[in-house]
């Protein structure tokens, strides 16, 4: 009798392509859940944040990062802001969910699907979520005039993607490990919540205390807010890009394998 494990596919991009269709089905019964964070949240972000309180701060470029108003300082902010609370949203309470009580994975594992390709599929989902949400709030951004230039405009979209698989693979590795939801909500509010204020979105971290300030350029978000800012003023500066693009990717990276070895392990045992 041949081994049904002769059939797994020789790359896992292939075995990852496979679940296209379960995830295409999931994202059709679903997406109506989303529609307001996906596409009326982002607009109400940058008329409420950007529009109206940029009316009550002064735009000196000199305390915006070189941004001429609050408004053009804050948008790209919120957008970086977006893609993580986007990742922070879809690997958590979803990833356990596939684990314990659903037991989806435990169906997929069981075809020749190998656990890094359930992973690969899962994380796919993920950036197509980023890049709908991202891309929307890209867009809306647009007619403010945030945007210096239009390879800008592109490049700081294409940036999320780093940024979210830069959140996503550790979050998911965290939640494929844990017993059960309850640390969940000391990730969104010790985690999420003190990143989306204190990682460079609304203010220049340059405001916080020194020792605040360096634990802010400690985070993904602070690195992402960054890039994202740089790129959609047009101030570029190609070293402190490096290695904003190094930590993202490193991060990713570290958390890949740690996702790996949770999931594997959660799935044995």
């Amino acid at each position: 009798m041949s081994d049904s494990r002769s059939t797994v596919p020789s790359h896992p991009f292939a075995g990852a392509a496979r679940l296209v269709d379960y995830w295409a089905i999931v994202y059709r019964r679903t997406w109506k859940g989303s529609a307001i964070s996906s596409f009326v949240t982002p607009l109400f972000y940058v008329l409420a944040m950007g529009v109206l309180l940029g009316d009550y701060v002064e735009g000196d470029p000199a305390q915006l990062e070189g941004a001429t108003s609050y408004l053009v300082f804050i948008a790209p902010g919120l957008l970086a802001a977006q893609s993580m609370q986007t990742v922070f949203g879809e690997v958590t309470y979803p990833v356990m969910g596939m684990v314990k009580w659903h037991k989806t994975y435990f169906g997929m594992t069981a075809s020749p699907l190998t656990v890094s390709e359930v992973i690969l599929g899962h994380l796919g989902f993920v950036m197509f979520r980023v890049g709908l949400t991202c891309g929307v709030f890209t867009l809306v951004m647009a007619p403010f005039g945030v945007f210096a230039t239009v390879w800008g405009a592109v490049l700081a979209y294409l940036v999320q993607f780093l940024l979210g698989l830069a959140f996503a693979t550790p979050i998911y590795a965290l939640s494929a490990g844990l017993k059960d939801e309850s640390p969940f909500a000391l990730v969104f509010r010790l985690g999420m919540i003190p990143l989306f204020l204190f990682s460079g979105a609304f203010f220049p971290i340059d405001n916080l205390d020194p020792w605040m300030a360096a634990l802010a350029r400690a985070t993904p978000l602070w690195h992402g807010v960054d890039l994202t800012r740089m790129l959609t003023l047009d101030t570029l500066d190609g070293s402190t890009a490096l290695v904003h693009v190094a930590y993202l990717v490193v991060l990713a990276v570290l958390g890949w394998f740690w996702a790996v070895r949770r999931l594997t392990k959660r799935m044995v045992g």
